[in-house]
């Protein structure tokens, strides 16, 4: 994290706050797709071994659940286009008419219209949006089955109401995910590098290397290599997955209380699980416990969610 308390991994819309032309809530209307009842109970969030502790990954605490079902993959682009068709839905990314995209995906003659100097490979594309990922001239005709993305938390939680669900929590999350046992990934504790596949995340030297050893430059399709014992996609790695909760660190340090304060007044949002562009030595948040704060306006390459539902 920088000294503002953001995240390396996607920036911020730099606009938060800025009045947007408002669209109708979607009624409920979209259906479930292969939802995994999971039991709930007493479970855990966090962890008492934090790698990146600016985050807030500690300590671990107990929760209680109640019964909920998370459904196995992410939102594919072909069932956000159904939504889309359906209900007239404008995202915010079209509503302000650009968003941000990570420069490896884009064609040499790209012309942005902003650059994050502290993480210059994210830039500002005009015309970027979940039907145009890349920009004017880019398509997702052939990523039907991926991830949607250029997603903001306000348009995945507009989908999610219109499929009769909603975005899960943090806790609910890691508890899909494995966290009962104490485990430090979906698959166990085996560490993942550039040979050893587990996921879609980085092989190479970030940011200016991906050997693609998992096969992917950016997204792999929502239904792709082994999913967990419960039934799950690719929870980690991929895109990172936007949630229900609002940021917030639990530590009682001055700078703790500062980064919360920043966190309230942006409205920011926890992502959880990492995406295609995470690699050890840049970005170790494909962890079970890893985190991420971002504005609920903000959309990018590598963010996208999945749905939960009440039991």
């Amino acid at each position: 994290m920088d000294d503002e308390g953001r995240s390396c991994c996607t920036p911020p819309r730099e606009g938060y706050g800025i009045a947007l032309p408002t669209v109708a809530a979607p009624k409920q209307g979209g259906g479930r797709e292969n939802p995994i009842r999971v039991r709930g109970g007493r479970c855990f969030v966090g962890t008492d071994d934090p790698v990146i502790r600016e985050d807030g990954e500690g300590p671990r605490r107990a929760v209680t659940l109640r019964d909920y079902a998370l459904e196995a993959q992410t939102v594919t682009n072909a069932r956000f286009s159904a939504f889309v068709e359906a209900t007239g839905y404008v995202t915010e990314a079209e509503r302000y008419g650009w968003s941000t995209v990570f420069y490896g995906l884009l064609p040499e003659d790209a012309t942005p219209n902003s650059h994050d100097a502290r993480a210059p490979w994210w830039v500002g594309i005009d015309g970027a949006c979940w039907r145009a990922p890349e920009g004017p001239g880019s398509d997702i005709e052939t990523r039907m089955d991926h991830p949607v993305t250029q997603v903001s938390w306000v348009d995945a939680a507009a989908f999610a109401a219109w499929a009769g669900g909603r975005l899960p929590t943090e806790a609910e999350w890691e508890h899909a995910a494995g966290s009962a046992d104490g485990r430090r990934f979906t698959w166990g504790n085996e560490e993942p590098d550039d040979e050893t596949i587990f996921c879609n995340i980085w092989q190479g030297r970030f940011p200016r290397e991906n050997t693609c050893r998992d096969g992917y430059m950016g997204t792999a399709p929502a239904v792709s290599f082994n999913a967990t014992e419960a039934g799950f996609h690719n929870l980690v790695g991929n895109v990172w997955e936007w949630t229900s909760d609002a940021y917030r660190v639990r530590s009682m340090k001055r700078a703790a209380k500062a980064r919360n304060a920043r966190a309230q007044l942006r409205s920011e949002k926890v992502l959880k699980g990492g995406s295609f562009l995470c690699h050890i030595s840049y970005c170790y948040r494909y962890r079970i416990a890893a985190r991420m704060a971002l504005t609920p306006d903000s959309a990018t390459s590598n963010v996208g969610f999945r749905v939960a539902y009440d039991a």
